[in-house]
């Protein structure tokens, strides 16, 4: 079975995406809106630089869901970072895990992309897996498993918002209004909560912003070159991921149980990639125009 190439991209920003999480756990003594803020200006700048140098006009035409891609983003990722420090961290990240699920729902809707049944099956094969491996605390307050929920639907609307701008803007562009939007909202918070970077922290941030601007040119362009429900439960792979960074940089470990949630995990990756590629070759699609970056 080979690999399309928006399953390429997103397997490799899902490995982005669990490194940037070993550097933002070796900052835990810094606020998350600070973090946040320190990426932003990192990636507002690579981004701005590299489109001048590419001659790209850095603001884009269609400005609705730009804005809105940026809007959905930037609020998603501060309500996540939200529920990590009010509920167990295993909780906040299967709550999160339900925004694969949430894009291909929205996607129905949005950009009028069918979800084949079978579909269905693997993203809530994989999503057991999910809970095999995290678990889920039934005593987390009500309001708090709320607002993880929202976050994960805003993150559905986010990356339907990048499937609506395909083929019209560059990737590039499209990753440059996320910080654009998260930027004053953390500036504002750390003008009151500022905690000062010491030594290794600066590097740790450093790496936070490159792997950050990698993980969202790579997501960018996987939900820009296939249909959600083709790539959306690849972020799946990222609880495999985590769980062998956090052996390797922090001698986690995991119960015996956490192996049969891998397999789920990844037998329904697996499957829905398989289910993809053949339903493509089985109805050949008319070429698209699409944004080379």
């Amino acid at each position: 079975m080979s690999l399309t190439r928006g399953a390429r991209y997103m397997l490799l920003s899902t490995l982005f995406f669990a490194l940037m999480n070993v550097c933002v756990k070796l900052l835990p003594h810094l606020p998350a809106l600070e973090i946040i803020l320190f990426r932003s200006v990192l990636s507002v700048v690579i981004s701005y630089v590299t489109l001048r140098a590419l001659n790209i006009r850095p603001w884009g035409t269609n400005h609705f869901f730009l804005i809105a891609r940026g809007t959905t983003g930037a609020l998603a990722l501060i309500l996540y970072f939200f529920t990590l420090q009010k509920m167990p961290l295993a909780t906040a990240v299967t709550i999160q895990y339900l925004a694969p699920i949430f894009t291909a729902v929205l996607g129905i809707f949005i950009v009028r992309e069918k979800v084949q049944p079978w579909q269905w099956v693997f993203f809530l094969l994989s999503f057991a897996g999910v809970l095999v491996v995290e678990g889920v605390d039934t005593r987390v307050d009500p309001l708090y498993l709320a607002i993880g929920v929202v976050s994960a639907v805003f993150s559905g609307f986010s990356y339907n918002s990048i499937r609506r701008l395909r083929g019209k803007e560059d990737p590039l562009v499209v990753v440059f209004y996320f910080p654009m939007v998260a930027l004053p909202i953390a500036g504002v918070y750390c003008l009151f909560h500022w905690v000062p970077p010491q030594g290794l922290d600066w590097l740790w941030l450093l790496l936070t912003g490159l792997l950050t601007q990698g993980a969202q040119v790579c997501m960018t362009k996987a939900y820009q070159a296939e249909k959600l429900s083709s790539v959306a439960n690849l972020n799946y792979i990222g609880i495999v991921y985590a769980l062998g960074l956090g052996l390797v940089f922090f001698g986690e470990t995991f119960r015996p149980g956490s192996y049969l949630g891998m397999v789920l995990v990844l037998v329904g990756v697996v499957l829905n990639t398989w289910y993809t590629s053949r339903q493509a070759r089985a109805v050949p699609v008319a070429p698209t125009e699409e944004v080379v970056a």
